[in-house]
């Protein structure tokens, strides 16, 4: 009778919170259906990229930033203490493109993440009305700017996130890519930002653009110096700040080289992982319990019950599939993914507790080559 119980109970929970995702999916509206309006008034808009070590990709993603059709921007990247070949392909490309402004960081101020030093170095340079903050890896299609800036300036929006296509080889990339996006959507729930009234928030580290009155009213990136999370952080203070949100799907548009391996996906997200929940000990044992119990549980208890549990949990399963499945679509991966849930759950929640063991056992994390103190990590409260 207790499994029945439990069972039915996680099918309840199962049901409202894929009924609440596939609803707010559905409503979400993706950049390519935004018009192209060159009636509109078109806004100056300040791309801001942070480059470090980024030899690899720069030079595709500051290509399509230059080759972007819209004629009122600026481009300024941000070389901040880069020790590959990062200093010579900027050097070369701003020889060919006098748009583009290089500004080069060679010293790290205490109290700052690279990253986030490096944008505001960039934004406190910055003359649009409009800034783009953005990575150095991302590409843009031509059309992106003509897009979002209508869409933003017609809704009087303050702050515009938008999702991209994440490049990834392989098929254990791609399935944890099906399964993050659902985690991510369930944590942010992307369509509830733009309700003033709502405490969800967002921000996308490949597409975030805000206006620069906003910018100033949050604190600029001096109110997250120390957030490894900074675009999410951002939203947080926009809308903590009763200023207006929005989210667009740009998985056709817009695109970004993630990562290359499983390992590299590991060492990337260990920054993140732990911040996102306040490095709080009590929220790491609680979330990755709930996605265990809901997320991988019930693939198990197929095999290892009978009867009606058996059965509901085999419902359970199918919505999960079906619910990630959809998450896969919307990210431009193929449905098929979506078999793939109960794994990435698994490799989701060990990663979680990869990074909160490691950065309380060395009391600290390492990013980009830098090592920042948990003690200073944890003044930064947004």
């Amino acid at each position: 009778m207790l499994l029945v119980i439990l069972s039915l109970g996680t099918l309840i929970v199962v049901i409202a919170a894929a009924a609440e995702g596939l609803l707010g999916m559905k409503s979400l509206k993706w950049l390519s259906d935004q018009p192209e309006n060159p009636s509109v008034n078109l806004p100056t808009v300040s791309i801001i990229v942070a480059a470090r070590n980024e030899e690899k990709n720069i030079r595709e993603g500051l290509t399509s930033l230059l080759q972007l059709d819209y004629p009122n921007k600026q481009v300024i990247v941000v070389n901040d203490r880069s020790t590959d070949h990062t200093e010579d392909i900027l050097a070369d490309m701003a020889s060919n493109n006098p748009e583009l402004k290089i500004m080069t960081l060679k010293d790290l101020p205490s109290g700052w993440l690279g990253k986030n030093h490096a944008l505001w170095t960039g934004a406190s340079a910055a003359t649009g009305t409009l800034l783009l903050f953005s990575d150095a890896d991302v590409v843009m299609d031509k059309s992106v700017l003509r897009r979002a800036i209508p869409f933003f300036e017609k809704n009087k929006l303050d702050h515009l996130a938008i999702g991209p296509k994440a490049l990834m080889p392989g098929l254990l990339l791609n399935i944890f890519m099906a399964g993050f996006g659902v985690f991510f959507n369930l944590y942010t729930r992307p369509w509830r930002v733009k309700n003033l009234k709502s405490s969800a928030h967002i921000g996308i580290g490949a597409f975030n653009m805000v206006r620069s009155e906003a910018y100033q009213k949050i604190g600029t990136h001096q109110a997250i110096a120390m957030r490894p999370d900074d675009d999410l952080k951002m939203g947080k203070l926009i809308k903590k700040n009763g200023l207006r949100q929005d989210f667009l799907l740009g998985t056709d548009l817009i695109f970004v080289e993630w990562y290359d391996s499983v390992k590299a996906l590991i060492q990337g997200l260990m920054k993140n992982a732990f911040s996102g929940l306040d490095y709080k000990l009590s929220l790491a044992i609680a979330g990755t319990t709930a996605q265990l119990l809901f997320g991988l549980w019930p693939f198990l208890a197929i095999f290892l019950t009978t009867g009606l549990p058996q059965i509901i949990y085999l419902t359970v399963s199918v919505i999960l599939v079906l619910v990630c499945a959809i998450s896969a679509h919307a990210q431009g991966l193929k449905w098929m993914y979506g078999f793939g849930f109960p794994l990435a759950c698994l490799a989701f929640c060990a990663i979680i507790w990869k990074a909160t063991l490691r950065t309380l056992i060395r009391g600290g994390i390492d990013w980009r080559g830098t090592f920042y103190s948990l003690k200073d990590l944890k003044k930064n409260v947004v």
